[in-house]
């Protein structure tokens, strides 16, 4: 397992990078046409969870400065959580938060040791909150840039189908400057080519706008909890242990997260649009 280790952008999301944050004083972005609404990213900053605003801890740095007139963007599928999976990855949680000290949940940056010691907390401050499988490198783009970058998503987008999703194997993840490291479910097989073909999509996109491509080999994840640096070897351990709990349990009750893909999002700044939708 030592050779999967892979270096992706920060934030997997989660899935998996940090957003180019955008200060209060910055200019509204421009209203794109009809034809493409803008997006924003401030993905990683964390909901106001009224009543748990003390859990929040952990410290971050961002991949990249923010630049007056760049936006963060950032294109992925949203991916939630069924609930038939809820259970086993709550136990599957708890295990990694026994063995790896200081794991945060993704994007709300409350501690996991803390959740796991309320059920209900834990389920609804980390596993029902919408995860997302990233079909491009979270970067800066320029504001003028905005419009012809939605509109040839959309174009690109504008016939997907539904397909299945199986996120079917604990790994890790590690992101480029070695800051973070997270504890994610990859997609090894169902889904699995259909994703990929996506990110050639986006992939396309970015180069149009001389933005950096995808990862080579990519794979597609969505992320749970991250730590500061590099801490490949507990988070190992920590998958074996649950590999060897989840061997021992019926195929019935093993964790199976199963999604079908409905949509893609793409964010810039701090506004959201819809790239495509598919009808159920």
């Amino acid at each position: 397992m030592d050779a999967l280790m892979a270096s992706y952008a920060s934030d997997s999301d989660s899935d998996g990078g940090e957003p180019a944050a955008v200060s209060g004083g910055a200019p509204e972005i421009p209203e794109p046409s009809a034809l493409l609404p803008p997006p924003p990213l401030d993905l990683l900053q964390p909901p106001n969870f009224a009543g748990y605003s003390a859990m929040a801890q952990g410290g971050r740095v961002r991949s990249f400065p923010h630049v007056e007139g760049n936006y963060a963007v950032h294109v992925y599928i949203p991916v939630v959580i069924p609930s038939d999976a809820m259970k086993q990855l709550a136990l599957s949680m708890k295990r990694a938060a026994s063995l790896v000290p200081d794991l945060y949940a993704v994007d709300a940056d409350y501690a996991l040791s803390e959740l796991c010691k309320d059920e209900q907390k834990l389920e609804k401050m980390l596993l029902s909150r919408e995860f997302h499988v990233s079909l491009g490198r979270p970067v800066a783009i320029q504001v003028h840039q905005i419009d012809s970058f939605i509109a040839m998503l959309r174009q690109k987008f504008q016939t997907q189908q539904r397909y299945w999703m199986e996120f079917n194997k604990w790994e890790h993840f590690v992101n480029d400057d070695c800051t973070r490291s997270f504890l994610s479910l990859e997609v090894t097989r169902t889904g699995l080519p259909e994703i990929r073909k996506q990110i050639l999509m986006v992939d396309e996109v970015y180069r149009l706008h001389g933005l950096p491509e995808f990862y080579t080999n990519p794979r597609p994840h969505i992320s749970f909890v991250w730590a500061l640096g590099d801490v490949s070897s507990k988070l190992k351990q920590a998958i074996k242990d649950i590999e060897k709990y989840q061997s021992s349990m019926s195929s019935l009750q093993k964790c199976n997260v199963r999604c079908k893909f409905s949509r893609v999002v793409c964010k810039v700044g701090k506004k959201v649009h819809d790239i495509c939708k598919v009808a159920y």
